[in-house]
């Protein structure tokens, strides 16, 4: 299955269906995917797999971190008007278990967005059911016109 095929499973339905659009990424993305993004409200979800399972067959805390950070991190960078962002820091708080086949779903929320930074926060959950929460901070990168390369506004060399 690649990052943008839907579950093969008939159990569950095509995402979408219901109005779920794979996110369409080359890079780490399409190795733990599919993640789907709903337009209308900003949120993101993804079907737990076999390729999420950790050692006792339950969806590995990592595949839900890097979830997490990508949701918050496209939501950063819609913030801050479509400029690149980085993610600095990143907390998240594990509350229960999420199973093989779960719906996960999260809606980022911007905390605050200042000149250089963005705070956010997102719960994850597969219905009403609470499976973790993360906040993290993203900076907003500002590009140099003649490289092309994105440099912060501490200067050259910081992030």
């Amino acid at each position: 299955m690649d990052s943008t095929s839907p579950t093969s499973d008939p159990a569950f339905p095509d995402p979408r269906s219901q109005g779920w659009e794979p996110i369409r990424d080359a890079g780490f993305i399409a190795h733990v995917g599919p993640v789907y993004r709903r337009a209308g409200d900003g949120a993101y979800a993804f079907r737990a797999a076999r390729i999420h399972a950790n050692l006792i067959e339950v969806v590995h805390g990592g595949m839900l971190m890097s979830f997490a950070d990508r949701a918050l991190g496209e939501t950063a960078m819609r913030a801050a008007d479509g400029a690149n962002c980085v993610t600095i820091q990143m907390e998240m708080q594990f509350v229960d278990v999420a199973r093989l086949g779960d719906w996960i779903e999260v809606l980022p929320q911007v905390v605050k967005r200042t000149g250089s930074l963005v705070f956010l926060r997102t719960d994850l959950r597969e219905g009403q059911r609470l499976i973790a929460t993360a906040t993290g901070v993203w900076k907003i990168l500002r590009r140099r016109p003649e490289t092309g390369r994105p440099v912060s506004d501490a200067g050259p060399g910081a992030i």
